[in-house]
């Protein structure tokens, strides 16, 4: 038999990296820049700071520079999410594009999606309902308000309850067609008009009947 060798393992223990500097950023407000001695940058917040203790002169391990890091990038999506939400209403799947097109991870978005709906600063139902009368106020029919729905990720469950805020298309027509409508005895007339209330997404049926109506 070969003689047994005697295979040693290796133990290998996180390296520690001393921070030099912790100072505010001059060209973003809120953020924190934690400087290591190898002249790493950890961008965070003042959260993060006091969460795990951070002030000059202390080492950190590899371990606990990660969890910073994941912690900052949390920390940093929340921020964009409430600017975001702060200056116009969006979905929820709105938001977290936004988010990832900014940098977020996936999980981080998704985080950040989860804090703004539980303190109801985003809320699909209610986004949709407004997009709906909106779109209704201006004149567009059904067709027209689900493409919006659909393009701004509203769940389909919530469509119905939207679409319900949008008033009757006959009455949407005929709005249109006072505003709109020339001699309605002259067949291009009919078809510019006709063509034009498809596009706002009503039915073929509805203007037909809204037509006759008129006429």
């Amino acid at each position: 038999c070969p003689p047994r060798t005697s295979t040693t393992r290796m133990t290998t223990r996180p390296s520690t990296m001393r921070i030099e500097t912790i100072k505010p950023s001059q060209r973003k407000k809120g953020r924190i820049l934690v400087i290591l001695e190898d002249e790493t940058i950890l961008r965070v917040t003042e959260d993060v700071v006091l969460r795990f203790g951070l002030v000059k002169g202390m080492d950190i391990d590899d371990d606990t520079r990660q969890e910073v890091e994941r912690a900052a990038g949390a920390a940093s999506a929340r921020a964009s999410a409430a600017r975001m939400v702060g200056r116009r209403a969006l979905s929820r799947e709105e938001l977290q594009r936004k988010l990832i097109q900014k940098g977020a991870s996936e999980e981080d978005a998704s985080d950040a999606a989860d804090w703004l709906e539980d303190i109801g600063a985003i809320d699909d139902a209610g986004y949709a309902a407004m997009l709906a009368r909106h779109y209704g106020e201006r004149g567009y029919g059904p067709g027209r308000v689900r493409e919006e729905l659909r393009r701004r990720g509203i769940d389909r469950e919530l469509w119905e309850d939207a679409l319900a805020e949008l008033p009757e298309p006959e009455e949407a027509i005929a709005a249109f067609l006072q505003r709109k409508a020339g001699d309605l005895s002259d067949c291009r007339e009919v078809k510019r008009l006709t063509d034009a209330l498809l596009r706002r997404g009503f039915q073929w049926g509805d203007i037909c009947n809204a037509l006759r109506r008129f006429d």
